[in-house]
């Protein structure tokens, strides 16, 4: 039958051609001047009125029952299918409506039914990446049939009808398949079925949404199985009482970047870089990144971390590359951690350390690391960051020109080896400076400086911070003399025992002028630790205010310089009080220069956009805004609305 109309159609549209060509003249002029329709259009309503209205059933069912046998896999002829269907689109003279509503909407619905029975089974049957293989597989093939038989304008509707029965009806339920949905394919790397899934459920509306959130829960559980394992190793480590402090957290932080790097080659690749997934991660590492490991917030373990790379001796020996490259993703994870300002004010306190007592490795890569957070947080971030490692450079010329100056003058004499490092105050931590009794050899070379610093500059007052200075002195003890390495306050101390034989503890105290804790931080790093340059009456490992102290002339050792050290104060505690300070001056100048601006404003709003100013370096606390809120209203910055209580004026 269909080859029989394809046949007649084709001799009908012959005859009517020649017939317009007989009749040319007529069908010119005749015909226009009374209005008629033209022969070409009576030809083809006479075919459409006499065969196709009669067929077009019989036609559209033959065609569709060809179709479902090539999709079962038997060979059938496809151009005969074209001609058929021209016919239908033929027919409509310039017009698809015949196209679409004899044959389209029928042969839709049929395809419907198809895969609705196809994708029933499959679900039942087939695991995960079998059933997306097959779903591409048709998708595949009703687009090749497309472009051979059908009319272009059905491929949008047909995939949208085969995407709607095989994903849309079974997303969640393959998404969600035991042992081999969404979770299993992320636990399991298999990369290429998680492409698929993105192309496949990409073309569905809303169809990201769930395996986004199906990612997220995944990178969410692998992020806080590491903070797990990081605080069972911590607390296994303390019940060894090995105080082998910072290990665990550099494997951690070592981790956590494996994860963020592996996931985000996922969001790069398999997901083609959508902002629904780079949002999602985002949000997972912000879920665990926040969470600290055995009492140490997570600013503090990449702070620790950095310093770990950037510092002589680090346990990470890592090639020029590889530092610049861990660098960077530090930052990139520095970006999820809500505590900026932490981050920034312990990674301050060890940038001290590093630059003070030339451990730093490197000056490229901590002026690269700086050059990453500026761009990652802002300028104000760093500037005094980058202000210190300015200062280093601009005080060892500050001490070529003393030594000058010493050379140039020989009454200037200080009698021992001086360096002073000069620095700017605003940039650096604050530290105690003591007025420790320094020992007569060293007052001379003191003033020195001093009169040396004066002719320089007239405005500044230098203040000493000894607790961060370094000294050689010569031990004599009796097997041999001995360099040792001290500081400052170490070597204050040892100093006295030139005039005395023996010092009690209060002695002591008082002839240097310190506090408690110093003295017995300090006594006990010269008589308890591994070197007893002091011998102690009574022979305990504390110290304690009634004990004598003496030389011991009998001490050695087999190297020739030794490096005493005296161990620093635990600073996490200052370090956080100092954060909180900060913050407390940074939330009142975002309430004020809100209500600057607003004049009036509820409390709601006005808590929201603090929260909104802050967010880039703190997620401030609720409470702390009120506090400060109130602090304002005290010190008449702002007032209360006399009817509403929530409501917050300006004083200008």
């Amino acid at each position: 039958m269909l080859r029989e109309l394809v046949k007649r159609w084709a001799n009908h549209k012959v005859m009517v051609r020649w017939l317009s060509r007989f009749f040319h003249y007529l069908d010119r002029y005749f015909i226009a001047r009374r209005s008629l329709p033209p022969l070409n259009e009576v030809g083809l309503a006479c075919f459409r009125n006499q065969v196709y209205q009669e067929l077009n059933g019989k036609v559209r069912d033959a065609v569709i029952s060809l179709i479902d046998q090539e999709r079962e896999g038997e060979q059938i002829d496809r151009a005969l299918l074209k001609n058929v269907l021209d016919i239908f689109v033929e027919i409509g003279m310039g017009q698809m409506d015949y196209y679409e509503n004899d044959f389209e909407a029928a042969m839709l619905k049929d395809t419907a039914a198809y895969y609705s029975r196809k994708a029933s089974n499959w679900i039942l049957d087939d695991s995960c990446p079998d059933y997306m293989l097959k779903a591409e597989e048709c998708l595949m093939r009703e687009k090749d049939r497309v472009s051979h038989y059908l009319h272009s304008s059905s491929e949008p509707k047909l995939l949208e009808k085969v995407q709607h029965e095989e994903l849309s009806v079974y997303a969640n339920q393959l998404l969600e398949k035991e042992h081999s949905g969404c979770h299993a394919l992320l636990r399991d790397d298999k990369v290429e079925d998680l492409s698929r899934m993105f192309r496949l459920f990409s073309k569905i509306p809303r169809g990201l949404d769930p395996v986004s959130s199906i990612f997220k829960q995944h990178v969410t559980a692998e992020g806080t199985a590491l903070v797990k394992q990081a605080e069972d190793a911590a607390s296994s480590k303390k019940a060894d009482k090995k105080d082998v402090v910072g290990l665990q957290e550099q494997v951690f932080v070592r981790k956590v970047i494996e994860l963020h790097d592996k996931y985000l080659a996922y969001v790069n690749n398999c997901f083609q870089n959508h902002t629904l997934f780079h949002k999602a991660l985002k949000e997972a590492f912000e879920v665990f990144c926040n969470k600290g490991v055995a009492g140490s917030s997570s600013a503090e373990l990449l702070a620790t971390f950095c310093d770990n790379i950037l510092k002589k001796g680090g346990s990470e020996k890592l090639s020029d590359e590889a530092i610049e490259e861990t660098l960077e993703k530090v930052v990139k994870l520095l970006a999820y951690i809500s505590d900026k300002d932490l981050f920034a004010e312990f990674y301050r306190k060890k940038l001290a350390r590093r630059l003070l007592f030339d451990k730093s490795a490197n000056d490229d890569h901590e002026r690269s690391i700086l050059t990453k957070l500026k761009q990652q947080c802002g300028g104000q971030f760093t500037s005094k960051m980058e202000g210190m490692v300015t200062d280093l450079t601009l005080a060892r010329e500050n001490q070529t020109s003393f030594e000058e100056y010493l050379s140039n003058n020989p009454n200037a004499n200080p009698g021992i080896d001086l360096t002073v490092t000069v620095l700017t105050t605003g940039f650096w931590p604050s530290y105690k400076s003591f007025d420790l009794n320094l020992p007569a050899e060293m007052v001379k070379c003191v003033e020195v400086f001093r009169e040396f610093y004066q002719i320089k500059t007239k405005h500044r007052k230098l203040t000493w911070i000894y607790s961060l200075g370094t000294c050689n002195l010569i031990g004599k003890f009796e097997p041999k003399t001995m360099e040792l390495i001290v500081t400052t306050y170490q070597a204050s101390a040892l100093l006295l025992f030139n005039s005395s034989d023996r010092l009690s503890y209060s002695e002591i105290m008082t002839q240097l002028n310190l506090t408690d804790d110093d003295v017995v931080r300090l006594l006990h790093s010269l008589s308890c630790a591994k070197y007893k340059i002091l011998n102690k009456e009574p022979n305990t490992k504390t110290i304690s205010p009634t004990d004598h102290f003496e030389f011991n002339s009998k001490f050695t050792d087999k190297m020739r310089r030794i490096k005493i050290p005296l161990p620093p104060v635990d600073e996490k505690k200052k370090v956080i009080e100092d954060v909180d300070k900060d913050r407390r001056y940074a939330i009142d100048a975002s309430i004020v220069r809100i209500m600057k601006s607003r004049k009036v404003l509820g409390h709601q709003q006005l808590v929201m956009e603090c929260v909104e100013q802050l967010g880039r370096m703190f997620k401030p606390d609720f409470k702390a805004i009120k506090k400060r809120i109130e602090d304002l209203i005290t010190r008449d910055y702002l007032e209360r609305d006399k009817e509403n209580p929530n409501l917050f004026r300006y004083l200008a």
